[in-house]
Formats: structure tokens, sequence, C-alpha cells
């Protein structure tokens, strides 16, 4: 009914996620990137729970499918996503606010690619040639020289670590979502973001627990921050998920790419980052190649 529903559903998303991001960055000194993680998902769980409700109510012929097909999806993005957190965390702190978003984005050729050999999504020429130019911005990022951070070349492979897990994540929620319920998009986008929350809290609490457990009263102590960022994080998720409900993983992730500026002015304004020439190019890049490859 409303076909391009799912590029300002992204956008809006995009702003969201680079809040989250922002705040899970501020708890990172002392939570460490699994207790920062924890607090996208755990705090997130119960504006999900809600958002789900909301949709249930609000599409009553709705109707979950837990199907194999889904369990599959769900259960292979909310690991990857996961691991996409935590290494995207590491990279903010080690290559910077704005250099670490961007390097998120190698999830686009990466999700491209993912969708082609494993869901068998299709894409056009120009799109293909949309993710050659972004590709090619991101491996000017990948070495980005006087970067912000102690250790930048290390934070560009956890940048594009987190790229490589958000690609994965992107496909594999994306086709539990449909197989969930393809007639009711916002309703199975918003209903998978919650049982995926669900799985992902569960599991990151028993790590954590086990392994971190100083993490977890960290996190306690900054519940403030901690609640803010689960819903920033539910709001976003719940918007990526609809979109990929009507569209592929690919174009979804081109659109989206429209938080890295976001990210370079929030890095400035609270982080006190600044980027280099070199850095604005290979950005320029990127955008140059989203818009192509979302024109697919």
């Amino acid at each position: 009914m409303f076909p391009f529903l799912w590029i300002p559903a992204t956008v809006l998303a995009s702003f969201f996620q680079v809040a989250r991001n922002g705040l899970q960055r501020s708890i990172l000194p002392t939570a460490g990137p699994w207790g920062a993680t924890l607090v996208r998902f755990l705090f997130g769980l119960p504006f999900s729970l809600a958002f789900a409700a909301l949709a249930a109510i609000a599409t009553p012929a709705a109707r979950a499918h837990f199907t194999p097909e889904f369990w599959f999806g769900a259960t292979t993005g909310a690991l990857g996503q996961v691991l996409a957190t935590a290494a995207l965390l590491v990279a903010m702190r080690r290559a910077g606010f704005a250099v670490g978003t961007a390097l998120q984005q190698s999830s686009l050729p990466l999700a491209a690619i993912l969708g082609l050999i494993i869901f068998h999504d299709r894409l056009n020429a120009e799109a293909w040639i949309g993710v050659a130019i972004t590709t090619a911005g991101l491996a000017v990022l990948t070495w980005p020289k006087g970067a912000m951070g102690e250790q930048p070349v290390s934070g560009a492979a956890f940048g594009l670590g987190s790229g490589l897990c958000f690609g994965f994540s992107l496909n594999a929620v994306r086709h539990a979502t449909i197989a969930m319920d393809a007639a009711h998009p916002l309703f199975a986008a918003v209903a998978c973001v919650a049982v995926v929350q669900a799985m992902q809290s569960v599991g990151l609490l028993v790590w954590i627990g086990f392994r971190h457990p100083a993490s977890l009263a960290a996190v306690g102590r900054s519940w403030r921050e901690s609640l803010a960022a689960g819903f920033c994080g539910a709001v976003a998720s719940a918007l990526w998920f609809f979109a990929l409900a009507l569209a592929p993983a690919a174009p979804v992730r081109a659109v989206g790419v429209v938080e890295a500026p976001i990210a370079a002015i929030a890095g400035r304004r609270f982080f006190a980052e600044r980027l280099h020439a070199r850095q604005l190019i290979a950005g320029l890049a990127v955008v140059v190649g989203v818009v192509m490859t979302s024109l697919r």
C-alpha cells in the first residue's frame, strides 16, 4: 500500500540509533563493551514488549507464526546483532565515534553479498556499482590517518567486524520477520524485535553474570542512561525491522547510512571529535554509493 514507507522509517531509525550509540558509549568506560551491549537489549525489552502489545491490538488479524524458518533467522540474527554491537562500541572507543559509525556501514556491501548468496535477494547493475563505490569509501576509512582514539587501526578492524555481523543480522532478521507474518509487516517487525531482544537479554545476562559480574553492577549504577539507551534502541530496532519487512536488507542499510553524518555531528558536539579532509571525502563517496544502491 505504501511501497516507499521503509525510507522514512529507516531515516528515523538512524536518528534513534545514533542517540542509543552515544548513550551506550557514555556507559562503556565503567561497564565495558559487554555491559554496554547488554544495556541496549535488557533496558529496551520492556519498551519492545509494549510496542508488540500495541501492534497486536491495532492489527487483530495478525498472527505470529513461530516456524523453523522464523527461529533460525531470529536466533542467528540475535547472535549476530550482539556481536556487532560489542564490536561497534570497541571501534567507537578506539577509532572515534564518527569513524566507528562510518565503518559500521561496511554492512551495506556485506548485506548485499550475503543477501545474494544466502537469501537470493537481487539487486540491479546500478545498485552493485553503488555497493562498489561505498566499499571504496569504506576502504579509505579503514585506515583513518590521525583519527580520534588511541588505536585507530584496531578500531577499524573492529568496525569492519561489526559491519560483517550487522550485514548477516540484517538479512537473517528480515527473513525472520517475513516468516512470522508477511501480511502484517508492522506487527511482525515489533513482535520479532521483542522475541529477539528477549533471547539477547537472557543470553547476555547469563554470560556476563558468569564472566563479568562487575559489569552488571556498573550497568545498575548507570540506570538512567541505560533506560534512555534502551528506549532509543527499542524504537530504532522496531523501525529497522519494519523497514526490513518491506524491502531487502541492502537498500534499507543504504538509506541508513544517513547515520554517518548524524554521528559526525554528534561526535563533534558531545565527544569533541574532529574529522580530517581525507575522512570527509571518503564519507562523501560512501553517501554517493548509498544513493545509487537505494535506487535499485
